[in-house]
């Protein structure tokens, strides 16, 4: 197969920048130290992370470093550098070329936060799994700092958390949109997705005396500008937002009429001045323009979709349906009185470039400075492996296509294989387990579409929803091979597979499911129906129960086969957006009738800039068209109904029978309360009732003579069985309002306001 989604260039195709003097860093230098190990009187390019730094494939800044060390730059990394002042980012001294900075392998405000907005006092990307090495909103607080360390010196922002923020987006933790992050980081440019591409050609052109700000045009960049780029032409957004169902995939030779790139109000009304004819050599035929070359989207400002829930969804649709490094336009959003302009999405990683990547001489160890301190991000995966990239599944709750795109990218047999070796020959305490052979999803290894034009003409955003695109292509035997020659290698004792496996995908080709349940499995596999209801299933775009059934009607023959016991542990989702009480309740009796007992389970956590985070900000369903008829999605909001719904996936759980058993009365379903198989919760106990009653006497007011005595009071508080006269007596006098706060505060427990 043909593929038309490539880059004008290789990856590794440039020449080298230092190409003699220097070597293979054992680590890229954390230090002055290691620098003058290595002889380097400076860094090229320092990068700035909110993770420990581990050599290892998996960890953005090791991929990013290793990559540009291939390219002859020095390398230098700052790792979770104290931010409350500029010390720590000088300490490397100025780089010749930029700082680039990121909040790490996770989004800062998701890694310090729970779905619930409690804090975390852990960190699995931190030494010693502690909490509170990188700041809030990490690439915003770097950025900033780097400006203050060396004035002049360019900044760039990268990683997960810079691609989810790169427009204007709703923030879950203060519960408003908030600008790009470009703006509020003051950073000269952004990297988005998997940032390879973009990053090796800013470099070089840096490296050849480029200023930053003239750099304008790379796929996979986002920029701050006064007006749109020279000879792109726009189109409002507003102009190509589709009906909700699946369009004809269009020609990519069909012609779009040119549009001004001006504002329609502010084009010229004036006829274009007579000019003189030339003539033209003869051509054999006249190239045909694609309809998204040099062509933008204006996007509504961000004064507009900040408070537009209609247009925030609107926006969120339009962004979506240009993720196609194939066909996707460039977005230009207005914030006061510039503009963000982001490029197209880079060209995916072909396989041989792929290969390149993963065969850096990476550690594949943490950085020797952190000692014997254990990094549970590290212990989860050194003895795994990541042998694809990107996902064409579109959960609307996921934030793998905003980052990594649709198109997989996967690495060849024989680069999986070598590192496999690797791990078995230098890994320390390698017992002959790979912990995984996966990525995104377990499954879609080389699965890519069948037809050349329509991937990278098409905007649909997902391949298995509603149903399994017929261009897609479902032959798990690449998989089943690769599976087959590493656990047959020497010294590889068991291959197993964590990564989620996408079942509707896996009941395409009944030989895989054989192959996972004979050989992969140690007793346990994770899937992810997420839900049981066809209303927040829709929103979540996931596939219905049937595949769940045909699947595990196939794991459970292929494992009793096998002589073997083993178990699907489905993942489920509370409170996603479109999901009600109702549609929890049923799940909840679906996992008793299953006899599931769930020990984790996961509110949704509205992560920047997925659909569903649109979908809960604005109650509206931007997977069709949007208008102000648009159908209203319900959110479970606030602490105590998205509680209520995490409660539903653990009916068994004694500390959730009250609460549940409380919204059972209201919903009308009594018949669920009860000891009896076919109940969902016991009925109150007397114990139950003993706490509800003392928690009702702790919680009652404290009477004294200033707030009023019962009448069996009489005196100084002594009980005399007779009434009190006075009954009600009010304290008089300043002294007596004082002692009155303080019998209140101990009585109620309430202090001072």
């Amino acid at each position: 197969m043909q593929a038309t989604i490539k880059a004008d260039r290789g990856l590794f195709s440039y020449p080298k920048y230092w190409p003699h003097c220097l070597g293979t860093a054992p680590f890229l230098p954390m230090s002055k130290e290691e620098m003058d190990a290595l002889g380097w009187d400076s860094c090229d390019v320092i990068l700035v992370t909110g993770d420990a730094y581990v050599d290892h494939p998996s960890f953005g800044m090791a991929v990013i470093g290793r990559v540009l060390e291939a390219h002859g730059f020095r390398v230098g990394i700052i790792s979770q550098p104290d931010w409350k002042s500029k010390d720590d980012f000088m300490k490397l001294g100025k780089p010749n070329l930029y700082f680039g900075v990121t909040a790490g392998n996770m989004d800062s405000m998701i890694n310090r936060y729970t779905s619930d907005k409690k804090l975390r006092h852990d960190d699995a990307y931190t030494a010693g799994n502690v909490g509170g090495k990188r700041p809030d909103r990490a690439v915003t607080v770097y950025a900033q700092r780097c400006r203050e360390a060396f004035k002049g010196v360019p900044v760039i922002a990268g990683g997960i958390e810079a691609s989810l923020r790169r427009i204007a987006h709703y923030d879950y933790w203060s519960e408003k949109v908030r600008r790009s992050v470009l703006f509020d980081s003051k950073a000269d440019m952004l990297f988005f997705g998997n940032a390879e591409r973009p990053l090796v050609e800013v470099t070089h052109r840096l490296a050849a005396g480029e200023d930053i700000a003239d750099i304008k045009d790379i796929r996979g960049t986002a920029i701050i500008v006064k007006e749109a780029l020279p000879e792109w032409q726009g189109v409002d957004s507003t102009s190509l937002d589709r009906p909700g169902k699946i369009d004809p995939i269009p020609s990519p030779y069909q012609m779009e009429p040119e549009c001004d790139s001006k504002d329609n109000n502010n084009a010229s009304s004036e006829a274009p001045a007579a000019a003189p004819i030339v003539i033209q050599p003869p051509q054999k035929e006249k190239e045909k323009r694609k309809p998204w070359e040099n062509v933008y989207v204006k996007l509504p400002a961000y004064e507009t979709v900040k408070d537009n829930k209609t247009l925030y969804a609107h926006t969120s649709r339009i962004l979506h349906q240009e993720t196609n490094p194939g066909c996707a336009r460039a977005l230009m959003q207005r914030h006061g009185d510039r503009h963000i302009w982001i490029n197209p999405p880079a060209m995916p990683l072909e396989t041989e470039e792929m290969d390149a990547v993963f065969d850096l001489p990476y550690q594949r160890v943490p950085h020797p400075v952190y000692g014997d301190a254990k990094i549970p991000a590290y212990d989860m995966i050194r003895f795994s492996i990541n042998i694809m990239r990107g996902c064409y599944g579109g959960c609307t709750f996921c934030s793998i296509t905003e980052h990594e795109g649709r198109i997989i990218q996967s690495r060849s047999e024989d680069s999986i294989i070598r590192e496999i070796e690797q791990i078995r020959d230098t890994v320390p305490g390698f017992t002959g387990v790979i912990s995984d052979l996966g990525g995104p999803t377990a499954n879609m290894y080389r699965l890519r579409c069948k037809s050349p034009k329509a991937e990278a003409t098409c905007r649909r955003p997902s391949c298995v929803y509603p149903s399994i695109c017929a261009h897609m292509d479902t032959d798990h035997k690449p998989t089943i091979d690769l599976y087959r020659r590493a656990r047959n290698l020497p010294g590889i004792k068991k291959v197993l597979i964590a990564s989620g496996v996408r079942y509707d995908l896996a009941v395409e080709d009944p030989e895989y499911v054989k192959e996972l349940a004979l050989h992969h499995v140690g007793g346990y596999l994770k899937i992810a129906p997420e839900h049981t209801e066809d209303g927040p299933l829709s929103k979540m775009m996931k596939p219905g129960m049937g595949s769940y059934y045909q699947f595990k009607q196939l794991f459970d023959k292929y494992s009793q086969e096998a002589g073997k016991k083993q178990y699907l542990i489905p993942y489920f989702i509370a409170s996603h957006p479109g999901t009600t009480d109702e549609d929890m309740l049923n799940l909840a009796i679906w996992l008793k009738e299953n006899k599931f007992k769930l020990d984790q389970v996961q509110n949704f956590y509205p992560s920047p800039m997925a659909t569903a985070t649109t979908m809960y900000h604005t109650e509206v369903n931007s997977l069709r068209k949007v208008t102000k008829e648009s159908e209203e999605v319900p959110s479970a909001k606030g602490e105590i109904h998205r509680r209520l719904h995490k409660a539903m996936l653990r009916y068994h759980d004694p500390k959730n029978f009250a609460q549940i058993r409380e919204a059972l009365l209201k919903m009308g379903r009594e018949d669920l309360i009860g000891r009896g198989p076919q109940h969902l919760v016991p009925p109150e106990s007397a114990n139950e009732k003993r706490q509800k009653a003392s928690k009702g006497r702790r919680g009652e007011r404290a009477l004294t003579k200033h707030t009023g005595l019962p009448p069996s009071f009489q005196g100084k508080g002594k009980y005399t069985g007779k009434a009190n006269n006075k009954g009600t007596s009010k304290p008089s006098g300043k002294t007596q309002g004082q002692s009155n706060k303080r019998h209140n505060t101990k009585a109620t427990g309430a202090g001072p306001k």
